[in-house]
Order: structure tokens, then sequence, then C-alpha cells
């Protein structure tokens, strides 16, 4: 599902190479509501995520830690299909392309790329190729499009201004895209992220929930890359406080700021319109809050949320009928967003694996056991079943 280029000293050096490790309920954490069976966002039926991560050492000593993540809403049908959708900047300090349709049509036209800060240009035009080379295009060979491409910064272990994404990295996620379990950690868009001082990455969580007669599904899929060490909490624990070895910044360090940046994509298939969808989108952002962001000014947190319900009504035809949930009954929603929202990010930092990268920089992962033992003296350790 996702390219390593990867040496054999970098794979000894930061073990990235390694089997998938526990995630964040392995280990005990504990959270609210009921996951789907993968607890991933490819539990929304019709959903598709694909990764390319690109890990190299270069000759002249620069250090490839990079790479794409793409989200099919529809899979294969994402190009000939949108999906409603809606989407929030908490603090704008970042990149999403394609928005300002977004929000003027309410309508989510392909799929949501994850790339870093340097490379959303080049994985923009590529999404437009990949649309092209489908086919289907309008008589003149074209398709009018406005991709939605998203960054976070991965500068400090990534030699960024090396612009080593390419074309076809973005053509791979894509036509590898596909449902069933979802790689986490250090992988695709999230290959050099960084969040509270710790490695971070991608991450992603479900939540299944009842609406009258219905239940339904919401998953969430993150590209971490925020915040600071102290004011990190997990599972409502103020363990950034007891963690402080290895931190990249000190207190008295002008740099340490809540800078960095995160994009969270929602998906379900309960039947929700543009405008229910921001708010949805919204509510992502409480689930950063509970990890103790306050969403600094130099942060880019941008949410995406889409619904794949209701694709009858987007076909092109001069009269549609959608159907949707009432808003005095979208709130099991609201919650399901704030605890796949903090669920995703928890089980990014979990997976992540310690890694050297440009300039000799190095980001540890969160120690496993330490926090095990912290959740265990502050009452919250929930054993797994």
């Amino acid at each position: 599902m996702f390219r390593f280029t990867l040496t054999l000293a970098l794979c000894a050096l930061a073990g990235l190479a390694q089997a998938a490790g526990p995630r964040a309920r392995d280990l005990g954490i504990p959270f609210d509501g009921t996951p789907g069976p993968l607890n991933a966002i490819t539990d929304v039926a019709g959903v598709t995520v694909g990764q390319v991560t690109l890990i190299r050492d270069l000759p002249d000593g620069h250090k490839v830690r990079t790479g794409v993540t793409a989200i099919l809403p529809r899979g294969k049908a994402s190009y000939e299909i949108p999906a409603f959708g809606g989407w929030f900047a908490l603090n704008g300090n970042g990149e999403m392309t394609g928005t300002t349709w977004l929000e003027e049509s309410g309508q989510l036209e392909g799929p949501v790329m994850l790339t870093n800060t340097h490379s959303v240009g080049v994985v923009r035009d590529a999404v437009i190729a990949e649309r092209v080379h489908a086919g289907g295009a309008d008589a003149s060979g074209y398709w009018w499009s406005l991709p939605v491409v998203a960054e976070t910064w991965d500068g400090e272990l990534n030699d960024i201004n090396g612009f080593h994404v390419h074309a076809a990295d973005a053509a791979q996620a894509l036509h590898e895209a596909k449902g069933g379990p979802v790689a986490e950690g250090n992988v695709g868009g999230g290959t050099g992220m960084i969040c509270h001082e710790f490695k971070c990455g991608i991450g992603t969580a479900s939540r299944r929930v009842r609406i009258g007669e219905s239940t339904y599904t919401l998953g969430v899929l993150v590209q971490a890359n925020y915040g600071l060490r102290d004011s990190l909490r997990i599972a409502g624990v103020p363990v950034g406080q007891y963690l402080r070895e290895d931190r990249l910044y000190s207190a008295t360090n002008p740099a340490a700021v809540d800078t960095g940046s995160i994009i969270i994509v929602v998906a379900t298939d309960a039947p929700l319109l543009p405008h229910q969808l921001k708010r949805i989108a919204r509510r992502a952002g409480m689930g950063l809050a509970r990890m103790g962001s306050y969403s600094g000014n130099g942060s880019g947190d941008i949410f995406v949320a889409f619904s794949t319900a209701n694709a009858d009504a987007l076909h092109d035809r001069p009269l549609q009928q959608a159907s949707f949930i009432g808003n005095d009954h979208i709130d099991p929603l609201f919650e399901a967003t704030v605890q796949a929202s903090e669920e995703a990010i928890v089980n990014a930092m979990i997976a992540a694996k310690d890694m050297c990268g440009e300039g000799g920089h190095c980001v540890k992962a969160i120690p496993h056991a330490e926090l095990v033992a912290l959740l265990k003296r502050f009452g919250r350790y929930q054993p797994p079943h």
C-alpha cells in the first residue's frame, strides 16, 4: 500500500520496517464510544486510503523523510460522484487547497490528499492529471478541477526544500488506495511529522452511533504535527508534565510555542448536508483540545468532513433530492467526531517509531511503558480486552 525506499543502515537506525505494533487501546488507554471493527476511517463503507512513504539517505548527506496519503471518499468512483462536504480552519497557519469551491458548492470532488508543506503544488497537479487520465472529461479533453490537498511541516526531519515528493508518488497513493486496516505512525504524509515533541504521523479511529432506527459510522484520519510537550494530555492524564526527557524545546527556548499543524479528515455514512458537515468539521477541534493543544498562532489546524450518503443526489440533474439527519438528532455524530479525533491522534503517537533525519535531528517516540505507568498512577489504565 505504500512504498519504502530505504537503506539497510537506516532500517537498523530507526526501526521503521517493523511490523505494525500496538495501538492505543492495546496499551490500556481508555476511550469513550464504540469503535467500528477496524477502528479506522475505512470502517465507513467505500472509503479507501493509499499511502506512499519516502525514506532515503542521499549521497549529499540530506535525508528524505516524507510521503503522501490519499483518502478517497468513494474509492475509484470518487472522480465521478462527488460527496457533500464542509471544512473549518481552527487556526489557519497552513494550507488546504480547494476549500473556496468546497465552501461555495458544498461538494467534495475527488480525493483528499495529505503531504508536506512544500509538496502541495506537485500533489495538486498530480491529482488533476490522474483525473484527466481516468477519462470521461468534457469535449476539450480536460476536467475543470480544484483538488483538496493539505499539508503539515516535516522540515525538522525531512529535506523539505529538496522537493522529493513527485507526481508519481501522488499517483501511486491514489492507485493503491484500498479499504481495510490503515497503516499508522511514520507512513505516508505523516512520515516526518512530530507532535507534542514526540514522533507522530498518521493515525485513525472510528465510532458507531445509533440515531433513531439507524446505525451510522464515523471515521477520522489525522496527519498530526503540532503541540508542546508540557501541555500533552492522554485520557485526561497530564503525561507531558512527567515525560519530559528528550524534549525538543526547553521552557526558556523562544521557539517553545505551539507551532506545527494538524489535518483532520472526518468521514461518515450518515446523511448530512454541507452546512451540517461544516459543523462536524468544527467538532474535530474539540478532540484536539482534549490532547492539550491550544491551537497556537503558528499552527495550521484545518479540518474537512464529508458524507458518503446521498450519492444519487450528486449526479448532474436539474432537480435533486437528498435526505439528512435533523439538527435536533445530530449530537451523537458531534460526540463521535470528538472521540474519534482524540483517539486517532493518540494512535498516531503510539504507532510512531524513533526517527533521525535531516541535519542530524532525532525525535523519540512516546515511551509505551512509561505512559502505561502514568495511566495506572492516575487511575486511568483500562486492561485491554
